[in-house]
């Protein structure tokens, strides 16, 4: 498939398409793989939180870090020196 048939495909503008290429070489993905029933009730929850799942996965990590950062760090096991 030629590169304006993809395009055209996507309903991009050749100019549309280059401004998304520029917006995405920014980002990597990530899979995660988990149970389809457990995707629907991810995404049910993100759709009831007003965000879309990626934005919803997204906030959990940094919610998750966060309070990680906030804990005081374990101190390292006697045994494990």
């Amino acid at each position: 498939m030629s590169e304006d048939k993809k395009t055209k495909y996507r309903g991009f503008t050749p100019a549309q398409a280059e401004a998304h290429k520029r917006y995405m070489k920014d980002f990597v993905e990530i899979k995660v793989r988990m149970k389809a029933e457990k995707r629907a009730i991810v995404q049910e929850h993100a759709a009831n939180m007003g965000e879309s799942a990626t934005a919803f996965i997204n906030r959990a990590i940094n919610e998750t870090m966060e309070r990680d950062n906030s804990q005081p760090s374990p101190s390292p096991s006697p045994d494990k020196e």
